[in-house]
């Protein structure tokens, strides 16, 4: 089957946004407008579940063989950025000592400065990783902090498929309930669950309505009028509760409220309108990224972390936006060369788990 290079350049758009929005949320912190930083959560990871839907078929063993597979490159990663973070400190600690380590580890702001660097291997905070509880990486905090989608992802992603195979007559009706639960915790924020359940709720139910548009094309005429209906209401709110509560809309986005649900839903609502019209038919940079997006991910973590070392510097040195943009080209030139060095990291791992495999194997 072809592959559908749309999906691929969609996926690499927002895998740039992704790296864009942790640009000016992380580092960004220090030198760039709010208003900018908000605008930036326009295109954010709900695309990536919707991309999800649409590529997910009823498939469980399939679904099941590939989940596994990113769960042992997901293990791979984290080992090598645990030994990373392990020997970057003890590297620090004999030679500089702890009062220069914790003036590193300011550079990403107070609360990022651990009161105990240990020269020991903090082994737990590994098992931790593997099972999915994201503790902080110290010299690479982004890294945790962005994580949060993958737990998510796996959780939506199996009941996705099983619902799927086993009920698919019934979509709309799981669609339904999922929607329905999130306006009822948005109603009532005083039964918002706490824990994984608001976001595998809400992530959910765009996973399968997007798994329902697969395949169709949404007529032109309830594009516009869904966009003009949520520019409406957007304007209600604006009038109705000022500038300042939009700006808090990173508080609304763990876990996901009314009004980030309601700003992302302008991307949602346009890769939906552009699905099976728009044509992508040559591979470019943005489809390449797309296609090894998992690795972009994880690279763009450790170098959203590395970027803080050049704009705590230069923030005093030139306007905002300008130090933005060059921020902004780093961490996709950093990210780029941190992805290749991950696939090779991958091959790697799967070659020595294989060779294990066969040498721990029973005659």
């Amino acid at each position: 089957m072809k592959r559908d290079l749309y999906i691929d350049f969609a996926k690499g758009f927002a895998t740039l946004s992704i790296i864009f929005i942790h640009t000016v949320f992380w580092s960004g912190q220090f030198y760039i407008p709010t208003e900018l930083r908000v605008l930036s959560l326009l295109i954010d990871v709900p695309l990536f579940y919707a991309l999800s839907g649409l590529t997910s078929g009823g498939n469980v063993e399939k679904t099941l063989y590939r989940l596994l597979k990113l769960q042992i490159t997901f293990m791979i990663f984290v080992t090598f950025l645990f030994f990373l973070d392990y020997l970057f400190k003890v590297f620090g600690l004999n030679l500089f000592g702890l009062a220069w380590m914790q003036e590193f580890y300011s550079t990403f702001g107070a609360k990022y400065v651990p009161q105990n660097i240990s020269s020991m291997p903090q082994w737990q905070n590994l098992g931790n990783w593997y099972l999915h509880q994201y503790t902080n990486a110290d010299t690479f905090p982004v890294v945790m902090g962005s994580f949060w989608y993958l737990k998510v992802y796996f959780i939506l992603t199996v009941l996705g498929v099983l619902i799927i195979r086993f009920f698919p007559k019934h979509l709309n009706w799981f669609i339904a309930l999922c929607f329905g639960l999130t306006a009822l915790f948005n109603l009532m924020p005083q039964y918002y669950p706490s824990g994984q359940v608001g976001y595998v709720t809400l992530y959910l139910g765009i996973f399968l309505l997007a798994n329902r548009l697969k395949g169709k094309k949404i007529p032109m005429h309830w594009v516009l009028s869904l966009l003009s209906l949520m520019l409406i209401i957007l304007a209600v709110i604006y009038w109705n509760e000022g500038k300042d509560y939009i700006l808090k809309m990173n508080k609304a986005k763990f876990p996901p409220k009314a009004l980030y649900i309601l700003w992302s839903s302008f991307s949602l609502i346009t890769l939906f309108a552009l699905y099976n019209r728009l044509k992508v038919n040559k591979e470019s940079f943005v489809t390449y990224i797309g296609r090894n997006a998992i690795f972009f991910y994880f690279a763009q973590g450790i170098s959203s972390s590395l970027v803080y070392f050049a704009v705590v510097p230069l923030k005093e040195q030139m306007p905002w936006w300008i130090l933005m943009v060059l921020i902004y080209i780093m961490n996709i030139v950093l990210a780029v060369i941190i992805a290749e060095a991950m696939k090779k990291l991958d091959a790697f791992g799967w070659k020595t788990l294989h060779f294990l495999r066969k040498k721990t194997a029973s005659g």
